[in-house]
């Protein structure tokens, strides 16, 4: 049922996104050149991984040691405020690599750092949009995203999807928490089980959908200065938070 959802929400969305992507491809081809997509590898359900498609938003390092803030275009700068630039993963929707709402898909190399635990993230779809993207996006850290991501893992509904889309419209008409100052997300977890594979990892950590717990409060862990401070919801319940390491992601 829910990919059926998927689909109808693709579907329905291609008719806008379509043209309006040839027209973003245009645009990116004649100010920074080919390529127009950016891709990268990502760990999907049961820690498959994939390659997730974005429209391209820097050019070319002029020399090896270049950052990449200086890198982002003007028009690559619109495309992120406005989150365009994630359109082309509708294409991942369509392929059944992604959902509409779920975690969003973080690299393998930073997948391998989960723990036993943490491995209950790769148990749906990655989505489009999630729980934790309209509490914060960039702006809160590693371990409150991973909380905030387990906690719908857990209750996982139709009433709770709809509540997020609404919220994720909300987000994207007042965008903030896009980065991270610096574009570094603070506190990503380290290890304290043996790593495992994504085949054990499925059979570990189960998903119910029964009986809904209180979402989990944000915890009170360092944070970056961009973006709003998420409003925990009601009757939360403190969430352990888990130790801290130093990989980072590239800013969904």
């Amino acid at each position: 049922m829910k990919r059926g959802g998927d689909l109808a929400i693709t579907v329905l969305t291609g008719i806008v996104a379509i043209p309006l992507g040839l027209v973003i491809a245009l645009l990116i081809r004649c100010t920074m050149g080919g390529p127009v997509l950016f891709r990268q590898t990502r760990t999907g359900l049961r820690g498959k991984e994939f390659e997730i498609l974005k429209f391209r938003t820097m050019r070319d390092k002029r020399f090896p040691e270049e950052p990449d803030a200086p890198r982002i275009t003007r028009l690559g700068d619109l495309l992120r405020r406005t989150s365009l630039d994630e359109l082309p993963q509708l294409w991942n929707v369509a392929r059944g690599e992604m959902g509409v709402i779920g975690p969003r898909p973080t690299l393998p190399e930073q997948v391998v750092h989960y723990s036993r635990r943490q491995r209950g993230r790769l148990d749906v779809r990655p989505g489009l949009t999630g729980w934790a993207q309209v509490q914060g996006r960039n702006s809160i850290t590693w371990p409150e995203r991973i909380e905030l991501d387990l906690w719908y893992v857990r209750n996982r509904s139709l009433g709770l999807d709809l509540r997020i889309l609404v919220l994720t419209v909300k987000v994207l008409l007042n965008p903030a928490g896009i980065t991270a100052a610096g574009g570094v997300n603070p506190g990503f977890p380290a290890p304290t089980e043996p790593v495992e594979t994504a085949a054990t990892a499925g059979a570990t950590t189960g998903a119910t959908t029964g009986g809904a717990e209180p979402a989990p409060a944000v915890l009170g862990l360092p944070r970056q200065t961009t973006g709003p401070r998420p409003v925990p919801p009601l009757r939360a319940r403190p969430a352990r938070p888990a130790p801290v390491g130093a990989a980072v992601e590239e800013a969904s």
